[in-house]
Formats: structure tokens, C-alpha cells, sequence
């Protein structure tokens, strides 16, 4: 089957994840910046999510340069990872509405190892047929980053039963890492 499909969908539903997350960014109800202040977390909250939307969104672009053509299992492999991040929306409004407590902020990192776990599922359900995506083995190479941040996630959960702002913190460091854009695919793509 051709890719075109399952990026259009993905792109829309990724859309529709952060639509749903900025609306729940309320105005407040006064008219000065202090009145902003209550929504600090909330903010926060939506920046950490909004960022790995785009990095989620990014790393998918980018790998399906790599695609040829997908087949049922790669298809079900993507719904797998869309699954996970539309829960983002949810994770983001309850740790934010609570103030980053402890079992907001484990829910947030449990969704986070899971959309992780979900991309590492859809990367070799694309591989696991070289004949059709011949490119891509190739270009994933190891994926330290990968590793690292299914630790992180793991240690974040961890961290936050010690305070939720140290899983947090792990979960931001997360987000820091894939900032610099993974090149692996255009690296291998051009050459």
C-alpha cells in the first residue's frame, strides 16, 4: 500500500492533538498580569506536551522519507502510536489542573514510555520488510536517543515518588535530547 494515507491521517490527528491541547489554555477572568499567574502550570504544562507533539510529528515526517510503502501491520503499529498520543491532551489538563502532583505527573510519564514504546513498534513493523522499505533499516541505525529516553521516562516515574517535579524535570531533559533534530534519516537519505 502507498504511505500517503497513513501520513495524511497521522498529520490530522496530530493536528487535532494540539488543537484540543491549546484549548485548555482559558483566558482567565481578570485583566491584569497577576491574574495570569494561576495559569503558570497549565502553560507549562501545554509547552512540555506541545513540544513533544512536534517532536513526535517531526521524527514520523522525517521517517517516512525513508518509506515506500506500508502494509497492515505498519498501519495498525501507526493507530498504536496515535493511540498514545491522544491521550496527551488528557495527561497534560490533569497535571496541570492538579499542580504537577505525584500521580498526574506518573500518568504523564507512564503515556510518555508508551508513545516511545508505540514509535519503536511502528519503526520496525516499517522495517521488518526490506524488500519494500529497503532505505530505512539502514538509516534508524542503533537508537541511542531511543534508549535513553525510554530510561529517562522509566526514571522520571521513579523520580516523581521522590517529587513530582524531579519526574517532570526527567521528562523535560527528554524533550531537550530530541530537540536537536535526529539526522540520521537525512544523513543516510543524501548519501
Amino acid at each position: 500500500m502507498e504511505k500517503n494515507r497513513l501520513e495524511a491521517f497521522s498529520d490530522g490527528v496530530i493536528a487535532v492533538i494540539i488543537t484540543i491541547m491549546v484549548l485548555e489554555l482559558k483566558v482567565p477572568h481578570g485583566i491584569a498580569f497577576s491574574d495570569l499567574r494561576e495559569l503558570i502550570p497549565v502553560f507549562i504544562s501545554y509547552v512540555l506536551s506541545f513540544l513533544y507533539t512536534g517532536i513526535y510529528w517531526n521524527n514520523h515526517h522525517h521517517m517516512f522519507h525513508a518509506v515506500h510503502r506500508v502494509d497492515g501491520p505498519a498501519l495498525w503499529a501507526n493507530l498504536h502510536l496515535l493511540f498514545w498520543l491522544s491521550l496527551l491532551p488528557f495527561a497534560t489538563g490533569w497535571m496541570a489542573e492538579n499542580h504537577f502532583a505525584l500521580y498526574p505527573v506518573i500518568l504523564y510519564g507512564f503515556i510518555l514510555l508508551m508513545a516511545a514504546v508505540a514509535y519503536y513498534i511502528l519503526v520496525h513493523a516499517l522495517i521488518r520488510c526490506p524488500q519494500q522499505n529497503p532505505e530505512l533499516l539502514h538509516a534508524i541505525g542503533p537508537d541511542f536517543k531511543g534508549r535513553i529516553s525510554v530510561m529517562l521516562y522509566a526514571l522520571g516515574m521513579g523520580l516523581a515518588f521522590v517529587h513530582p517535579w524531579l519526574g517532570f524535570a526527567a521528562y523535560f531533559c527528554v524533550a531537550a535530547l530530541w530537540l536537536v533534530p535526529d539526522r540520521r534519516i537525512e544523513k543516510n537519505l543524501h548519501n
